[in-house]
C-alpha cells in the first residue's frame, strides 16, 4: 500500500491500525515534548533566578537539564516512529528509549543540587 504521509518508512509498512492506538501514541509523543519544554524551562530558571546554591554546581545542573531538554524531542520522535510501525505491523511494542535516559539525567541533577545545597 502506497502512502504519501510522512515518515514514509512508517506509513508504508503494514496496515492501518485502530485510530485510538495511533492517537494514543501521538499523545505520548506530545507528552514527551511537554516534558522537554519543562526541562528547558527548569534549566533556564535555575540559572536565571540565581538561587543561593554553589554557582558552579548550579550551572552544571542547569546544563544537564538543558541537555536533557535537547535530547528528549529526537528520542520522542524515534520512539513514536518505532511504536507506530509496530502498531501497523501488529508486532510487539518496543521498550521506551526515553524513560531510562530521563531517569538517570534527573537523578544526576538532583544529586548535583543536593551537593550544591550542602556546600553553600
Amino acid at each position: 500500500m502506497r502512502s504519501d504521509r510522512f515518515p514514509h518508512h512508517v506509513f508504508q509498512a503494514g496496515t492501518e491500525p485502530d485510530p485510538r492506538f495511533t492517537l494514543a501514541n501521538e499523545r505520548t509523543f506530545l507528552a514527551w515534548i511537554r516534558t522537554a519544554l519543562a526541562l528547558v524551562a527548569a534549566g533556564v530558571a535555575l540559572e536565571a533566578l540565581a538561587l543561593p546554591l554553589e554557582p558552579a554546581l548550579r550551572l552544571i545542573a542547569s546544563m544537564i537539564l538543558l541537555t536533557l531538554g535537547l535530547i528528549v524531542p529526537p528520542l520522542a520522535w524515534w520512539s513514536w516512529t518505532l511504536v507506530e510501525r509496530a502498531l501497523r505491523e501488529s508486532a510487539p511494542l518496543p521498550s521506551s528509549k526515553i524513560a531510562v535516559t530521563l531517569a538517570i539525567g534527573i537523578s544526576i541533577v538532583a544529586a548535583v543540587l543536593v551537593a550544591s545545597i550542602l556546600l553553600r
